[in-house]
């Protein structure tokens, strides 16, 4: 029988959770309940995991917490400690979906412990912010969100249909779950997969890469490089789904240097590195920096060069300074990696509109994005391989993906 994961603040939404969990069971699911209420009672709440267990794997104690009276703080321990709680359940094989109602500060607690989990693993999170901007909750992780519509205060005519869909929903999710974690010879039958990361500008290169990758063998995985793309593939090469990273995509990082609106955060090009997962590095679309549209660009920008994409996305070309800049970062993420890399120049432009004739040409900026990477890989493990050709032109990816496949098989 499939196990559902009940998360909630059972010291506020006891009876939405009981009324959730008989539910659950009556469409052939176990259930698990974790509380994560900072003044919740083991007695009163019944939960098979109480609060004080979920205090100490989040490295606090539920009653100094309370003595406190800081609520931010509660949360963060509390969250934390769920994650732990979740990760714990999955390892015993306890968990095969997780449900969760609430409002803001639930819904911040529950969908961190979400995030914790695996892709693929069932998580859906019926929320009162879901109609608005969800990134905070979702991240980089497969949650899937529910509008609750009304609070979660009590099970009335509204509440009762939509928990009622989120508990079949849930269930029957979990029921899949199940089912597909334990197909004789599933996991052995798969391809080992590889992630790529493609911008529209980049997608002649990443194409010709992908059908390389299918030929040798591969499941080739593609993220959009639009921030959460980033994010994902990089939480895939944490949780060890991933064989190899062929990135040649590497455009979040020029908007986590300039402020544009597609950053995947600082830590973007670290988890391969970190866990020594075989990696091929580009620098597509490194040429441009995305904003929204074109009136929504800052002022201090106003006198760089820029191209309208379409209505809701525009292109700012980097500087020769912020190339370097560029360079000079990714050459320390990839320095100090654990596992094998290659770093691919193309010398002759990084994305469509950096060829020549093309709106961003600028091969000055393009050198001091190259230099500076030389420099800052000098003397480290990182093999450079300066290629006499535009990102997109033909074998510029073939060749990528071959050299992404003697990293993962050891052939020299």
């Amino acid at each position: 029988m499939a196990t559902v994961v009940l998360i909630g603040t059972m010291d506020t939404k006891g009876e939405e959770y009981a009324w959730v969990s008989d539910r659950v069971l009556a469409h052939g699911a176990d259930t698990v309940t974790v509380d994560v209420g900072s003044f919740s009672e083991a007695r009163a709440s019944g939960a098979d995991v109480a609060a004080e267990e979920v205090a100490r794997a989040g490295g606090g104690d539920l009653a100094a917490l309370r003595d406190a009276g800081d609520r931010g703080a509660a949360m963060e321990v509390m969250a934390a400690g769920a994650a732990a709680v979740v990760l714990r359940l999955y390892a015993e094989g306890r968990l095969d979906g997780v449900l969760g109602l609430g409002g803001s500060g639930g819904s911040s607690v529950v969908s961190r412990a979400m995030r914790a989990l695996p892709v693929g693993v069932p998580k859906l999170l019926v929320s009162t912010m879901a109609s608005g901007d969800v990134s905070p909750y979702v991240g980089e992780a497969d949650v899937t969100m529910m509008h609750a519509v009304v609070d979660v205060a009590g099970v009335n005519s509204v509440s009762g249909q939509i928990f009622g869909n989120a508990a079949a929903a849930i269930a029957a999710m979990a029921a899949e779950h199940e089912a597909r974690g334990s197909a004789p010879g599933s996991e052995g039958e798969r391809r080992p997969a590889v992630g790529l990361s493609m911008f529209g500008l980049t997608t002649p290169a990443v194409d010709e890469a992908r059908e390389e990758l299918v030929r040798l063998g591969y499941e080739p995985l593609v993220f959009h490089a639009t921030g959460a793309g980033g994010r994902a593939m990089e939480k895939l090469v944490r949780d060890g789904r991933l064989a190899g990273v062929l990135d040649l995509t590497t455009t979040e990082l020029a908007d986590d240097l300039v402020g544009g609106v597609l950053s995947a955060g600082p830590r973007r090009l670290e988890a391969a590195a970190a866990t020594g997962v075989p990696q091929v590095v580009s620098l597509g679309a490194l040429d441009m920096v995305n904003f929204g549209p074109r009136e929504a660009v800052p002022a201090e920008f106003g006198d760089r060069r820029f191209l309208v994409h379409n209505p809701t996305v525009t292109l700012m070309r980097t500087t020769p300074e912020e190339s370097a800049e560029l360079g000079r970062r990714i050459g320390a993420k990839l320095a100090g990696g654990h596992g094998p890399v290659s770093v691919l120049l193309p010398l002759r432009g990084l994305s469509g509109i950096d060829e020549d004739g093309g709106p961003f040409r600028d091969a000055v900026a393009d050198e001091a994005l190259f230099s500076a990477l030389r420099g800052a890989l000098a003397g480290s493990r990182a093999e450079i391989v300066e290629v006499d050709a535009h990102i997109n032109a033909p074998g510029f990816g073939r060749d990528a993906a071959r050299r992404l496949d003697e990293l993962i098989t050891g052939a020299v």
